[in-house]
């Protein structure tokens, strides 16, 4: 008797060209825990923009005006958005293609999402908050004192701003690909961060901060919701406690280019200054259903369990713990920090109490997050906008001559340029406010549509189980619930 043939994919492949079927699946090392630490690495960039976005800045602001007890958000929304990078990353582990890829498969066709994604990126991304909090951060340490920023220091940090914007540009053209570059600087970043949170909370905090502060991710504080509070920002917070809104979708992109799974026969992103021209497929490409490829799919999980759970979601509950056990310990509850000041909010309090040197060294440390955040917000940006173009246009791809990197670096620059104009139109936090809150609403559709896309066009052994599907439909719950009293709340002056 013959042997069955393997199962070759027949999934319908939506609204692009079919993927190209092949043999077998990229073997992985075996792993352990030496080739996971070699392995890793777009969990690191994610936790980069992670600690930045939320934990820095949302995550104190709300601790010091409302208490710790609200944490508990930010413990539902860590564990609601590690499953959805997971389930993102499940998509590209079997296709190579970004899960915007799978959205763009779906009806009514590529053209539409094309620019449905796009605009939401913008919307979400597009807002130089970060860039102008860094700014604020670095003028603080020259000026030895909060920045005047609307009136006589105001040149000096939009000049750090704009300057902000340069060197995210030069860190993203150099290297070989972009994906190992922004791996390498984010492991700096994440690892000098970490760093210094934990010297502070170890030595300089007190047991009960701890106590407070954990008891708050417990949803064991003295209150869960805010009375009449402002609903716009809760959800801004709630979205960007984790990563924030379509850069959870980018995780996908980065684990392409770093060549997991299907992703390591597609090709990659390089980098304009020491990369060189590779051919990156249009559409992505299937493994055969067999044994053997099935057990080495589940082998590429495991590297996926260990880049998502043990690198992003324990450094996010870390980096979101530390500045809140900062902020209980040093700032006065009931604190409504200015616009400003927020990017030195840390640093002031903690020098009144252990001298002018904690204020050089939390700004430093405060640059750090918020310069990392806003690299990894604007190559998400560039890199998802570029994978919508390279294959949804095909005038596009025959204008850059087959060289994505002519599409990526004009998207960078062309947005960098917006940003330094954008950064002149408003205080920072509401910058960051607009876009954190957007990027809740922009989670409600990410969570529907990546439903959609794993339920169809992924076959039966490397489809999520019906747990993993039930979470993302509470992704849209939770998320849509802040969604809507922030839009009643800010639109319709309805108080919650």
């Amino acid at each position: 008797m013959a042997a069955p043939s393997p199962r070759v994919e027949t999934v319908q492949a939506g609204r692009l060209p079919p993927w190209k079927v092949v043999p077998e699946l990229p073997a992985p090392p075996p792993y352990n825990f030496r080739n996971a630490i070699k392995l890793i690495g777009p969990g690191a960039i994610a936790l980069g923009i992670s600690i930045g976005s939320g934990e820095w800045l949302l995550g104190p602001t709300v601790t010091v005006k409302y208490g710790a007890g609200l944490l508990w958000i930010a413990t539902l929304s860590i564990l609601i958005q590690v499953v959805y990078n997971m389930e993102a990353v499940r998509y590209t582990l079997y296709t190579g293609e970004p899960i915007f890829t799978g959205f763009m498969r779906t009806a009514p066709g590529p053209t539409f999402w094309g620019w449905v994604y796009s605009i939401l990126a913008a919307l979400q991304i597009g807002w130089p908050g970060w860039a102008l909090t860094a700014a604020t951060a670095i003028s603080a340490g020259i000026l030895g004192r909060l920045p005047d920023a609307a009136g006589a220091d105001r040149g000096m940090v939009l000049f750090w701003g704009y300057m902000t914007f340069i060197a995210a540009i030069v860190i993203i053209a150099l290297g070989d690909k972009v994906e190992r570059t922004m791996e390498y600087v984010q492991w700096f970043f994440v690892g000098w961060i970490i760093l210094y949170l934990l010297i502070i909370g170890i030595f300089f905090a007190p047991g009960s901060s701890w106590a407070m502060v954990i008891k708050g991710f417990l949803g064991m504080g003295d209150r869960l919701l805010p009375n009449r509070g402002d609903w716009v920002f809760m959800g801004a917070f709630a979205a960007y406690a984790g990563m924030g809104g379509l850069v959870n979708g980018t995780l996908s992109n980065w684990v392409r280019d770093k060549g997991w799974g299907m992703g390591g026969v597609v090709g990659y992103i390089p980098a304009v200054v020491g990369g060189h021209k590779v051919n990156l497929s249009q559409t992505g490409s299937v493994f055969q259903l067999t044994p053997e490829n099935l057990r080495r799919f589940n082998e590429w999980w495991k590297y996926v369990r260990a880049d998502q759970v043990y690198v992003w979601m324990l450094g996010c509950f870390i980096g979101m713990a530390l500045p809140a056990i900062m902020t209980v310990t040093f700032i006065q509850p009931g604190t409504n920090p200015n616009q400003w000041g927020i990017a030195a909010m840390q640093a002031e309090a903690i020098a009144k109490v252990w001298g002018p040197a904690f204020w050089f060294l939390t700004l430093l440390n405060g640059f750090w997050i918020l310069f990392s955040t806003q690299l990894g917000q604007t190559e998400s940006f560039v890199r998802t906008v570029t994978d919508i173009l390279w294959v949804g246009s095909e005038r596009v791809r025959n204008w850059s001559g087959g060289d994505v990197r002519k599409i990526y670096y004009t998207i960078l620059v062309l947005f960098a340029g917006l940003g330094m104009v954008l950064i002149n139109f408003a205080p920072p936090l509401t910058l960051i406010v607009i876009g954190a809150f957007i990027s809740g609403v922009n989670f409600v559709v990410l969570a529907a549509h990546t439903l959609y896309v794993n339920r169809n066009f992924l076959p039966e052994g490397v489809r999520p189980p019906l747990w993993r599907q039930a979470v993302l439909v509470l992704m849209m719950i939770f998320f849509g619930f802040f969604a809507t009293l922030g839009i009643l709340n800010s639109v319709f002056k309805i108080r919650v």
